[in-house]
């Protein structure tokens, strides 16, 4: 019944890589009007904000280069969404009326329940975030030490970062370092890591942050000038506050067709979409397919045919190690590591040809809608079935 209407209006919430590549692949229809509402006039490049961090790279990209003719950049924070009035109100106050919404909000910064944590540490998940630790190290004399607290893919790059311009960097890993690395894997970034004088503590945490401490599970207290936070996330509330359910984060809970599990009209992509309740890892590997994904299953919608379930392989991961170095994981189709990896210089040009194409599909989804491709074949959940909320009315 919705091919009644001359033009289907799509709103997509949220500029980064799956909203992005989902507005895009909506092109494929001519029939469409397409806008993303996101809080900021430029995109963030989120995986090169430890570059911002440290002054050797830059986080942000202008729309006009990324986004489809015809699609509607409209600079502000969505709300509430009013799925019986097909609706999304904006902080603004401006009300958008829609046919289809692709919930792209993407994931931010969890606030730390450690005591000290929100007041002296700065999470590494925002571009606004990136900006103050960067503006926090032009403060502090070069010997100043640092502590990077996460053990994980940003916590590593932004230790790497900064101890190569001289830095004095501990990172404190929680529990093992990297654990999606193969065992081989993580003991060459272990020892990349030891060679330029980055102190790591595994098996260790920080139960406390003072303005120029860290107190660690032992109860020893680590100097730290600045505390970078680069574990845990969260995303935003708008789901919730918008009655439909959600995960227990906070993610919209949706079938394996990436539709919400109470309306037929609202699909979720990226970081903020929990298919069949089992989310992928957060990267941007995953982001621009479930994209793609999420904008065929709104196409499917408007045709009027059965939206297809999601398939996508995750094949590894790729860390940088500073300017100069890099790992390449290899992996299983389930995301499983394999014990083989490439590392040194070649570790860091596949590193920055994977940041550069991750832009890259972007743009050639901009010029060629419908051109995306990504490994399929990755194993979901036994629940995995087609659509439960039905055919939009």
């Amino acid at each position: 019944m919705s091919e009644q209407h001359t033009h289907h209006r799509v709103l997509v919430i949220g500029g980064g890589y799956a909203g992005t590549v989902a507005a895009n692949h909506l092109r494929m229809r001519p029939d469409i009007d397409i806008a993303v509402v996101n809080p900021r006039p430029h995109f963030v490049d989120r995986v090169r904000l430890h570059q911002l961090v440290a002054g050797t790279g830059e986080a942000t990209l202008d729309y006009g280069t990324l986004l489809g003719e015809g699609i509607r950049l409209i600079v502000d924070t969505a709300s509430r969404i009013d799925t019986a009035a097909r609706t999304v109100r904006l902080e603004s106050g401006r009300v958008l009326d829609y046919d289809h919404v692709v919930y792209a909000v993407g994931s931010t910064a969890a606030i730390p329940s450690v005591p000290g944590a929100a007041e002296f540490a700065v999470a590494l998940a925002e571009f606004e975030n990136a900006r103050t630790i960067r503006s926090r190290l032009e403060e502090l004399s070069p010997d100043a030490p640092i502590t990077v607290v996460g053990g994980g893919p940003t916590g590593i790059e932004t230790a790497a970062e900064l101890t190569e311009q001289g830095r004095s960097v501990t990172l404190v890993c929680g529990s093992t370092l990297m654990p999606s690395l193969s065992p081989a894997g993580r003991r060459y970034v272990a020892k990349w890591l030891s060679r330029h004088n980055v102190t790591v503590l595994e098996g260790d945490v920080v139960t406390e942050v003072r303005p120029d401490a860290v107190v660690l599970g032992g109860g020893a207290v680590c100097p730290s000038a600045l505390t970078i936070w680069t574990t845990g996330f969260g995303v935003p509330r708008l789901a919730a506050a918008s009655g439909l359910r959600t995960d227990a984060v906070g993610r919209l809970l949706t079938d394996e067709t990436l539709t919400s599990i109470d309306d037929s009209r609202v699909v979720a992509t990226g970081d903020a979409a929990a298919p069949s309740g089992q989310p992928l890892r957060m990267c941007s590997q995953a982001a621009g397919a479930l994209g793609a994904q999420a904008a065929d299953t709104v196409l499917s919608r408007i045709a009027g045919t059965q939206p297809a379930v999601i398939d996508q392989a995750l094949v590894g991961t790729c860390v940088s190690l500073g300017r100069r170095a890099g790992i390449r994981q290899l992996a299983r189709k389930d995301d499983t590591a394999v014990n083989l990896y490439i590392g040194g210089r070649m570790g860091a040009r596949i590193k920055e040809m994977t940041c550069t194409f991750g832009v890259g599909k972007i743009r050639r989804e901009a010029r060629k809608p419908g051109s995306m491709f990504w490994p399929k074949g990755g194993p979901r959940p036994a629940q995995a079935a087609p659509a439960s909320a039905g055919a939009p009315s």
